[in-house]
C-alpha cells in the first residue's frame, strides 16, 4: 500500500507538472495575440527559451536555495521512493519559470533577446528562490517570527505572491528601466493605440492558462492525500468573478474580459484551501475590477508602457490574493481560519520588497553593461525580423 501511495503521488504531482507546463503555451500566445504582428515570433520563441534557461538555472542553483536540496548523486538514489523528488521539482520549476514569463509581457517588443535571457537566469536562479525559501520552507526564520507575532505564518497555498505578486513586481522595474515603446506617448502628450494584432490567439491564450490553473492550484496539495475538492471550486468562483467583473468594468472590451479570468484566478492562489466559495467569489471580481482600472490608470495617465498589464494583472492583483487571504479564510467571513491579516500584510510586503530590489539590481546592471532595449531601427522593422530574420507571415515581407 505505501508503494501504490508513493506511486499515486508521483501521478498526480506530475499530472499537475504538465499541467502547468501547458499553461507557459497560454503565456505564449496570450502575448502573440497582444503584440503588434512584427512581433509575434518574438513572443513565442521567448517562452519556449525563458523556460529551457529557466530549468537549468532552478536545476542547478535556484531548487538549492529555495529547498537546499541538490540532484549531484547517482541516479539510483535519486530513483528512490518513484522519484517523487525529481517530479516534485519538476512541478515546482513550472512556478519558478512563471516569472520570466510573467516579465516578458511587460516588456515586449523592445527588449534584447540575450540580456533577457540573462535576467531569467538570475531572476530563477536566486531572486525567486529566496522568497520562495522563506514563504514555504520555514527560511530565515521568517515564518517563525509571523507566527509568534500575529499567531499565524503567511499563508500562500498556490503563489498569489510567491509567483504572480513576484513576478508582477519585477516585471513592473524591468517596464521601467526599459521605458516606452517608441511612438506610444508623443511629447504632446498624445497616445498612440497599439491594438492586439489577434483577439483569438489572445483569447486562446487565456483559455489555455484558466485551464490549467486547475492544476496550478488543485495540485498544489503535492501528496493525493491532501487533494481538495474546496480549491477547484473556489479557484471556479474566482474566474466566474474576475471574468463578469471585467465584463463589467471593461464595457465589453474582449482583451479586458479574457484576462478577467486570470486576474481572478492570480488572486484567489493564496487563500484558494481557506475560503467559502462566495469569499472566493468576492476575491475574484475585485480583482476583475482592479486590473481593468489599474491598467488604463497606468497606461493612460501614468504613462506606464507595460504591453500586456503585468503589473496589474500578477503584481498588484497577486498582492490583493495574499491580503485577501487573511480576509476571507478567517471563520468570521466563512473561511477555515489559521490565517491572520497582520501575518499575511508583512508576507505579501516581504514579497514586493524582494521583488523591485531584485529587478532593480538585475535590469539596473543589465542595463548599464549590455543595454536591454533594441535599437530605433529594430524596434521599427520589429523583433521578428530584427532578432529571429523571419515574420509570423513571411509572404507579407518577401517579395517573391
Amino acid at each position: 500500500m505505501e508503494t501504490l501511495k508513493t506511486s499515486s503521488d508521483v501521478l498526480f504531482i506530475l499530472l499537475g507538472a504538465i499541467m502547468i507546463l501547458a499553461m507557459h503555451a497560454g503565456f505564449a500566445f496570450l502575448e502573440l495575440g497582444t503584440v503588434r504582428k512584427k512581433n509575434q515570433v518574438n513572443a513565442l520563441v521567448k517562452i519556449l527559451a525563458d523556460f529551457a534557461v529557466s530549468t537549468l538555472a532552478y536545476f542547478f542553483v535556484g531548487y538549492t536555495i529555495a529547498y537546499g536540496v541538490q540532484f549531484f548523486t547517482g541516479a539510483e538514489a535519486l530513483a528512490a521512493k518513484s522519484g517523487y523528488e525529481l517530479v516534485k521539482f519538476f512541478f515546482l520549476l513550472t512556478f519558478a519559470a512563471a516569472i520570466p514569463a510573467i516579465v516578458s509581457g511587460g516588456i515586449a517588443e523592445r527588449a534584447r533577446f540575450g540580456p533577457q535571457l540573462i535576467a531569467t537566469a538570475l531572476l530563477v536562479g536566486f531572486v525567486y528562490p529566496l522568497y520562495e525559501g522563506i514563504a514555504w520552507n520555514q527560511a530565515f526564520g521568517v515564518q517563525g517570527w509571523l507566527k509568534s507575532t500575529f499567531g499565524a505564518e503567511f499563508h500562500d497555498f498556490a503563489g498569489s505572491v510567491v509567483v504572480h505578486a513576484v513576478g508582477g513586481w519585477v516585471g513592473l522595474t524591468a517596464v521601467l528601466f526599459l521605458g516606452a515603446r517608441r511612438g506610444r506617448y508623443t511629447r504632446e502628450g498624445t497616445i498612440s493605440a497599439h491594438p492586439p494584432s489577434s483577439i483569438p490567439f489572445l483569447a486562446l491564450g487565456a483559455w489555455v492558462l484558466t485551464v490549467g490553473w486547475f492544476g496550478f492550484n488543485v495540485m498544489s496539495a503535492q501528496t493525493i492525500d491532501k487533494i481538495s475538492g474546496l480549491v477547484a471550486i473556489n479557484s471556479l468562483m474566482a474566474m466566474t468573478g474576475g471574468t463578469l467583473a471585467a465584463l463589467a468594468a471593461g464595457r465589453n472590451d474582449p482583451g479586458f474580459i479574457h484576462n478577467g479570468p486570470l486576474a481572478g484566478l492570480v488572486a484567489v492562489c493564496a487563500g484558494s484551501d481557506l475560503m467559502h466559495p462566495i469569499g472566493a467569489l468576492f476575491t475574484g471580481a475585485f480583482a476583475g475590477a482592479l486590473f481593468v482600472y489599474l491598467f488604463t490608470l497606468t497606461q493612460n495617465r501614468w504613462k506606464i508602457d507595460d504591453v500586456l498589464g503585468v503589473w496589474p494583472l500578477h503584481g498588484l492583483c497577486g498582492a490583493w490574493g495574499g491580503l485577501a487571504a487573511g480576509i476571507f479564510g478567517t471563520k468570521a467571513l466563512g473561511g477555515l481560519g489559521g490565517v491572520h491579516f497582520g501575518a499575511q500584510f508583512v508576507g505579501t510586503a516581504l514579497g514586493i520588497a524582494v521583488a523591485v530590489a531584485g529587478g532593480c539590481i538585475i535590469y539596473g546592471v543589465l542595463k548599464r553593461t549590455l543595454g536591454l532595449r533594441l535599437s530605433p531601427e529594430e524596434e521599427f522593422n520589429g523583433a521578428d525580423l530584427s532578432i529571429h530574420k523571419i515574420g509570423a507571415t513571411p509572404e507579407r515581407e518577401v517579395p517573391w
